[in-house]
């Protein structure tokens, strides 16, 4: 008997989370797809139930959550997503976390702690994931986590390009908000056009959550428009420090530019009143409307994403879209 010949065909279909479903719309519109449709609801003990109301068969499945407050009961529910197309039979299935979930648990800082961000990974990988794609993790380390192709996006050219359409003929200095991210500040003075760069050294109690003692800055701000960048503003405490630190050392004003918007409070509260002149995130996480403030900056990064993802379709390079510096 003679084998059967067929013409195999892909398919692309996008699947939402109830995280943040505004910003999975604005996606959908730009791949000029439709959401999956879907049942999604919490039982009164709080398990979660999702159903597609669709075949997935043989498609390319692209999986959407954003892991914002309450993140443990999104990441589940993302978890059961991935777990219901692979027992439907998708092809490939590819978890798409704009804001990757306990990706600061990357290493031990002493003994008998967990690294939760590999084992996210992990758990992702027994649902039925192939790959993941991600913005601005905290640490590059963590796609070595996953074992299968890992898509880590940046919204420093989103960012950037916002700063030097609105400050660009000002004298900029490119600021980490500690040691650790000197690396970033390097890549953004050389994006912003070689700009100096600074650092504030500080301390923290690792015993301590969410508090950093900002000490002094290294480097040479006075006079000079200050750009601090970070990969998330949590409490807003580290950076609102950092921003304190800078007048005090001549700085002539202060902009603060970040990836993840966590805001988990009192983050509004400090950076409403703290003496940055504006502050810019993405829309990678929700941000509720009693969130928001004066200047508060929120750039969608719904194009991003959606040009990776047509990117993975197509089986295309998703390096390209960063001028190879992926």
């Amino acid at each position: 008997m003679s084998p059967k010949s067929g013409t195999p065909k892909k398919n692309l279909m996008l699947f939402s989370g109830r995280a943040h479903r505004e910003l999975a719309e604005e996606v959908a519109q730009h791949l000029n797809v439709t959401i999956t449709p879907q049942t999604a609801h919490t039982f009164a003990n709080g398990e979660l139930f999702v159903r597609f109301e669709e075949s997935v068969r043989g498609t390319d499945a692209f999986v959407i959550q954003s892991h914002t407050t309450p993140i443990n009961e999104w990441v589940m529910e993302q978890l059961i997503m991935v777990d219901a197309l692979k027992r439907a039979s998708a092809k490939r299935i590819t978890v798409v976390m704009p804001f990757y979930p306990y990706a600061r648990q990357d290493k031990k800082h002493k003994g008998r702690e967990p690294i939760s961000a590999r084992l996210i990974a992990d758990l992702f990988k027994t649902a039925g994931a192939d790959r993941i794609m991600t913005v601005d993790l905290h640490t590059a380390q963590i796609q070595g986590f996953f074992d299968g192709p890992v898509d880590h996006l940046f919204a420093q050219t989103l960012l950037a390009d916002h700063i030097k359409k609105t400050y660009g003929d000002a004298d900029i200095a490119v600021v980490s908000p500690d040691s650790g991210r000197v690396r970033l500040a390097e890549k953004w003075a050389a994006q912003l056009g070689d700009r100096p760069i600074a650092f504030i050294h500080k301390t923290r109690d690792p015993d301590k959550p969410n508090q950093a003692v900002a000490n002094r800055v290294v480097g040479q701000v006075e006079g000079k428009l200050c750009i601090l960048v970070d990969d998330m503003i949590d409490t807003g405490g580290t950076i609102v420090k950092a921003t304190d630190a800078l007048p005090a050392e001549g700085a002539a004003d202060v902009v603060i530019a970040t990836t993840h918007g966590i805001l988990s409070d009192p983050a509004t509260e400090r950076l409403s009143n703290c003496k940055a002149r504006e502050v810019i995130v993405t829309n990678s996480l929700p941000i509720a409307p009693e969130k928001h403030f004066a200047n508060l900056t929120v750039l969608s990064i719904a194009p991003l994403l959606a040009e990776a993802i047509q990117q993975v379709f197509e089986d295309g390079s998703v390096t390209s879209l960063f001028d190879g510096n992926a």
